[in-house]
Formats: C-alpha cells, sequence, structure tokens
C-alpha cells in the first residue's frame, strides 16, 4: 500500500480575536436580598469579595438565550456571518444534560451548520481553554473562524444559604469570534491543573436521573438539590499566589514584558483575588485593570469575556491594545494567554 497524508498546517496561518459580545441577565440583585438567608451584611459581601450586586438569569434567559444573545453581537462586532464559522466551542458547568452538548443547538439556532460543536467542562478557565483552542484550529488550518462561549447559570446550582457560595456566583453569556490574522494576535497559552486539589471547588452530588429539583419535598424550601461547593481559604491562597505565576509564564511565552501591557483580564473571582495578583505581577498604572465582578458577580466560565467587553464598552481599552486573560477555577484548571483586543 502506498500513498501520502497531506499536511493541512500549511493552509492554516495567524489568528487573532475579531469580535467580542456579552450578554447580561436583566435582574440585577443587590447585597440586600442576599444577606438575611445566610446572615451576613453588605459590608460583609463587599470586604470579602468586592461585590455589590449581581445578574440573576430568569426563567426564559436560559444558556441557549444568553448565549445566542452574546453570539450575535459577537458576530457582528467581528463582521463575520454565522454561515463562515466552522467550529462553536462552548465552555460552561452549568449546561444540565450531559448529552448532547448545548453548542450544537446554538450553532443550529445561529445558521452555522454544519460547523463542528462541542462543550468544553473547564469551570473558569473555561473561556481561556476554548481560546486557546480556537487558534490552534486556525493556526492549523482546520478551521477558519472559531466560535468561542462562555455561559453560566450558576444561581441554578447555588445553595442561597450556602455563606461561602451565595453571595459570590452569578449568570450570564461572553462570547468572541477567533479568525485568521495578518499577524498573531493571540499568544501562546499557558495552561495546566492541579487534580490533587480536585474537590476544592466541587459540584456536592451527581446529578439526579430524574432531573433537577428541590431538596425537599417543601415546596416553601425550594434551593437546588444538588450544588456547588467551595474550600474559599485555600482557593484564594492558590489564586492569589500561583495564578501569577501563570500570568508571567504566558506574557514570557508571548514576548511580551509587563510594561507592554495595555489591559489585564483575570477571572472575575473575587475583588481582593484580583488587587493581590496585580501587586504581585507589579502591573503599571496605565494598565486597565477588568473588576466587572462588583456589579456582575462571578460567572465562572462567563466572566472574562464579559469583563473583557466592559472594559471595551467603557473605553478603559481599545483595539489593538494587549490584554493578558487568565482564568482559574474548578479542578484546580487554569489557562493564560495575551491577545491583541478586537
Amino acid at each position: 500500500m502506498s500513498g501520502t497524508i497531506a499536511d493541512v498546517s500549511s493552509t492554516g496561518g495567524p489568528s487573532r480575536l475579531l469580535g467580542i459580545g456579552a450578554y447580561r441577565p436583566h435582574r440585577s440583585v443587590p447585597n440586600a436580598e442576599i444577606v438575611d438567608a445566610i446572615d451576613s451584611t453588605d459590608e460583609w459581601i463587599r470586604s470579602r469579595s468586592g461585590i455589590t450586586s449581581r445578574r440573576f438569569a430568569g426563567p426564559d434567559e436560559t444558556i441557549a438565550m444568553m448565549s445566542l444573545a452574546a453570539s450575535r453581537q459577537a458576530l457582528d462586532d467581528a463582521g463575520v456571518a454565522a454561515a463562515d464559522l466552522d467550529c462553536v466551542i462552548v465552555a460552561t458547568i452549568s449546561h444540565l444534560l450531559q448529552t448532547p452538548a448545548v453548542a450544537t443547538a446554538i450553532a443550529a439556532e445561529l445558521g452555522a451548520t454544519p460547523a463542528a460543536a462541542f462543550d468544553v467542562s473547564a469551570a473558569c478557565a473555561g473561556f481561556c481553554y476554548g481560546i486557546a483552542m480556537a487558534a490552534d484550529m486556525v493556526r492549523a488550518g482546520t478551521a477558519r473562524h472559531v466560535l468561542v462561549i462562555g455561559v453560566e447559570k450558576l444561581s441554578e446550582i447555588t445553595d442561597p444559604t450556602d455563606r461561602s457560595t451565595a453571595f459570590i456566583f452569578a449568570d450570564g453569556a461572553g462570547a468572541a469570534v477567533v479568525g485568521p490574522a495578518d499577524e498573531p494576535g493571540i499568544g501562546p497559552v499557558v495552561w495546566g491543573s492541579e487534580g490533587e486539589r480536585f474537590d476544592f471547588i466541587r459540584q456536592d452530588a451527581y446529578w439526579p436521573v430524574d432531573g433537577f429539583g428541590a431538596a425537599d419535598d417543601d415546596p416553601e424550601n425550594s434551593k437546588p438539590a444538588h450544588t456547588l461547593r467551595m474550600e474559599g481559604n485555600p482557593v484564594f491562597r492558590w489564586a492569589s499566589f500561583e495564578m501569577p505565576k501563570v500570568a508571567m509564564r504566558a506574557l514570557e511565552a508571548a514576548g511580551v514584558t509587563v510594561a507592554e501591557l495595555d489591559a489585564f483580564v483575570p477571572h472575575q473571582a473575587n475583588m481582593r483575588i484580583t488587587d493581590t495578583m496585580a501587586r504581585q505581577l507589579k502591573l503599571p498604572d496605565h494598565v486597565a485593570i477588568a473588576r466587572d465582578i462588583a456589579e456582575q458577580g462571578n460567572t465562572s466560565s462567563a466572566s472574562v469575556p464579559l469583563a473583557l467587553r466592559r472594559l471595551i464598552d467603557e473605553g478603559e481599552t481599545r483595539s489593538g491594545d494587549l490584554a493578558l486573560l487568565i482564568g482559574f477555577g474548578a479542578g484546580l484548571a487554569y489557562a493564560a494567554q495575551v491577545v491583541r483586543v478586537p
């Protein structure tokens, strides 16, 4: 038998972010609505997390609906038609069907069929994982345009009486279009996981076979049966002091110095973590730092694109700027890369 296998790598090339979109649920929930259930105060929540309010999705604001809204904005921003998408990647931990992937339904609704479509479960690092894979696809020539979505409806899997999580998690969606560029606009990814700390952020049980429901038979006590749990102090220390090292490695991999950065967009886990990372990195005063968590809450996979979109909308960063993205969370998984702002 003879023959050769074609190498498609030569058909690809540099990639970059072409557009960013966001969807924020209509309902804004101030700390005052959270405190009684967790025996807390507005001052305690602000001092511990920097959160003043968060967005909770309504019944009609589903994973798919929020994803579609963010995706359409991203496609418009990029000037790319849905029919030109070759792949759709959705990063989420709150799509409660194990299969099929919600990405397939989103691709069909957008009109991207027959684009490849799949979901990624990497929690708060998920969007950065998706960007890394999309950049590699474009570089290898296996795709020309890739849509990456980070979306969560964490209010459905958060126990409103859990003092360690109830005030943190929220809902929303962000999306980015990755496509070809004349020069590289997405730096090499630095990623990994620390599985020995697997249970620091976790779902407390498997989804029930008969679906997701209340914790007991009392309709007045309608809290999720299977919820997120977190070991707050160990996670805080890990993120604050280990993730700056990952961020520095991403800068080095991209050949970019801290002084050359224009924006820093970390996962919106906690304002104190963001501040600690900024100090560890010795970010210059000119670097815009994303602080979307204050009014949005922690949206896991959605937090990085939502935060970047806010910086753009508020004029704190602009097209062509260099931004350092970093996501980190359950697993413990992490990913960071330097990108050009679309």
